[in-house]
């Protein structure tokens, strides 16, 4: 249960930072107010799931899943580059991700 509060956490996470580009510097009231439910969604879960996960992992679990997404959706939404080297980038952080979970205590 803890990996999967973990996950939405994390989906959260990648929620507001896409959300900070929609507020302008939070002078955008929908946005603004949606990033910061998401803002408050994310930290929850994550301390909900820190209960039963090591802090460091989950820490660094839900930090890769927030860079990996919200990198991807830069790309995809906003014309973020996408060269080789970036996206080989991306995938050394999805590796790191998929080994702190195979290789977690809980």
């Amino acid at each position: 249960m803890a990996w999967i509060l973990l996950s939405l956490a994390g989906l959260f996470e990648i929620g507001w930072a896409i959300g900070l580009k929609y507020t302008q510097g939070f002078t955008v009231l929908v946005p603004s107010v949606l990033t910061l439910i998401a803002m408050t969604v994310s930290i929850v879960l994550l301390g909900l799931a820190v209960r039963d996960l090591p802090i460091g992992t989950a820490y660094a679990v839900w930090t890769g899943i927030g860079s990996v997404g919200t990198a991807i959706l830069g790309i995809i939404l906003f014309g973020d580059p996408a060269t080789a080297l970036r996206l080989a980038c991306i995938a050394m952080i999805v590796a790191g991700i998929v080994g702190l979970k195979v290789f977690s205590p809980a």
